[in-house]
């Protein structure tokens, strides 16, 4: 049995989504983030960023625009204690998509290529892991990997959902932690 993972969507969830975010000053994290890595961390759970970014596809900004964004967001969540084991990202929209970012992905959110080459790479349980987006389609992927709590973030100030298919709809990171408990390694 693997270890279980905490899988977070980026825009909206470890940032504020101003749209499109792709350069450091523009990139504003979401208050009780490193917290929430932590305790995950602390908790045996390994964790993963797993990001549509149709922003390359659309040729709002470079691959290596977001190398370089990501690289510096490890950074920080490294320096406060709080490190992310990889991030899984997907440029391609199959109707906005510009040249070969034109394409169907199975990466593409709310398919669930991102979280599964994750669990393959990485050995995650996914029935024990739990993943946290803001969108519909991050909770389908969830859902569809057979992630065993998918979290609705819906902070103060942003509409809630009529329907959604998440477990549980969290309006701060702290909710969160009642859904890791402590992972113990057999």
């Amino acid at each position: 049995m693997g270890r279980p993972a905490l899988f977070l969507d980026r825009d909206g969830v470890i940032n504020i989504d101003h749209a499109y975010v792709h350069k450091r000053e523009d990139f504003d994290f979401v208050d009780g983030i490193f917290d929430l890595v932590r305790t995950a961390r602390e908790r045996g759970y390994l964790v993963f960023v797993i990001t549509n970014q149709a922003g390359i596809g659309r040729g709002k900004y470079t691959e290596g625009d977001f190398h370089l964004l990501t690289d510096w967001m490890c950074g920080e969540f490294a320096s406060r204690g709080a490190p992310i084991d990889k991030v899984y990202f997907c440029p391609y929209h199959a109707e906005h998509g510009i040249g070969h970012y034109k394409a169907e992905s199975p990466f593409r959110k709310p398919n669930p290529g991102m979280i599964l080459q994750a669990a393959q790479e990485f050995g995650v349980d996914l029935a024990t892991s739990v993943l946290l987006g803001d969108m519909e389609t991050d909770i389908l992927a969830g859902a569809r990997a057979g992630v065993g709590s998918t979290l609705l973030f819906r902070p103060p100030g942003h509409p809630q959902p009529e329907v959604t298919q998440a477990h549980a709809v969290v309006a701060a990171h702290a909710e969160v932690e009642a859904f890791l408990p402590q992972h113990v390694a057999a």
